[in-house]
């Protein structure tokens, strides 16, 4: 349980230090650099789906060399490194490149961390420790976000002030990774080397993945959110307040919707999760309320935070015993090479029809991903 409680310290000050940048890049970029929407969309889409394609490696390395924990502190410091090539930034170029360093180290470390909590749990306890983690991890989003708001507000929008101070909480998060013990003797020590082939996953491993990315086709970079809430007239420091309304919401509801799902089984949470999204997805679509925003994020939060940890205690329980870092790694991949067409095809999308159409498609493409999933979840 330590181990858990150590890691989720490392992604709470982590968060911090990304949710202090993340919601000023669309400002950052738009006014500050003079780029435009369709920049934003590439950067992001281009960044997690590249970075991405690492996580089913790193997992797959870990499930290999029998080691998790390298890969973690590899990756938060590549994070690290990230986010001072931002601060060094005087073109979008130099945010693409800050991104694809930050994201780099994401896809590093998030399936061998992820392989970590599941080993230094009791099974039936997994929805548990990620809900935690994932609960002391959005506490760090809200806190970033807090920060950046107040930093934004008494530093008259120089945004590279914050840059560098997001530097502090990411340098003090990786410490903490050295206090963190791996349980070896809860990695099952097999001859034969782990298998990435489709065709040796299960088949209800390989339907749920294949849902997944699915619905991921239709969920493009949150910074879409806040740019409908830009257009339909909400303040700049309005706009930060809602995200960390968001995140506030995201960081009450993921530890008991997780911590639930051991409960009432994990398919339940997450069927009802994504069919929510699409709800939540066609509201962003038809409101034209600035106020009515406030409870479309609030209502994002709760989605996300009954679905994150969920789907990953999910993976873990359905894949075979040596693969679980791998399977973690293949399924943060897919999500991930989603989000490119995600959120290029968004971008595109709001240029040419307008933005109501980028989310009447996520809606859609939740709802379908919801029924999907009730039936090759069921018992």
């Amino acid at each position: 349980m330590l181990s858990i409680i150590l890691l989720g310290l490392t992604s709470l000050l982590t968060d911090i230090s990304t949710e202090m940048v993340y919601p000023l890049l669309p400002l950052y970029l738009v006014y500050k650099l003079g780029s435009g929407p369709q920049i934003l969309g590439f950067i992001e889409g281009i960044a997690e789906s590249l970075a991405s394609l690492l996580k089913v490696f790193s997992g797959y390395f870990s499930d290999k060399i029998k080691r998790r924990l390298p890969f973690a502190i590899f990756g938060y410091l590549s994070s690290t490194i990230g986010k001072f090539f931002l601060y060094l930034s005087t073109n979008w170029l130099y945010v693409f490149i800050a991104r694809v360093i930050d994201r780099f180290g994401k896809g590093i470390r998030t399936a061998p961390r992820d392989a970590l909590i599941a080993e230094s749990i009791e099974a039936n306890k997994k929805g548990m420790a990620f809900g935690l983690h994932r609960a002391l991890d959005t506490l760090g989003a809200s806190l970033g976000v807090l920060f950046a708001y107040f930093l934004l507000k008494n530093s008259l929008n120089n945004f590279k002030n914050i840059f560098l101070f997001s530097l502090i909480p990411a340098i003090l998060g990786i410490v903490f990774l050295f206090f963190v013990k791996e349980k070896k003797e809860k990695i099952k020590i097999i001859k034969e080397k782990p298998s990435l082939k489709w065709n040796l996953l299960n088949k209800k491993l390989k339907l749920f993945l294949i849902f997944t990315f699915i619905f991921t086709l239709g969920n493009s970079s949150n910074h879409f959110l806040l740019l409908r809430a830009k257009t339909q007239g909400v303040e700049i420091d309005k706009i930060i307040l809602l995200y960390l309304f968001y995140n506030l919401i995201y960081t009450l509801t993921s530890y008991p919707a997780a911590s639930l799902s051991d409960k009432i089984g994990r398919k339940r949470i997450l069927i009802l999760g994504y069919f929510f999204y699409g709800l939540v997805y066609l509201g962003f679509a038809l409101n034209h309320s600035v106020n009515n925003f406030w409870f479309l994020f609030g209502l994002y939060g709760f989605y996300i935070g009954f679905t994150e940890g969920t789907e990953k205690a999910l993976i873990a329980d359905i894949s075979p015993s040596d693969l679980k870092a791998s399977a973690l790694g293949l399924h943060a991949t897919l999500v991930g090479i989603g989000l490119f067409p995600a959120s290029l095809f968004a971008g595109i999308i709001w240029k040419f029809f307008g933005p109501e159409l980028v989310f009447y498609l996520g809606g859609f493409l939740g709802i379908l991903s919801s029924i999907g999933l009730y039936f090759i979840l069921k018992d």
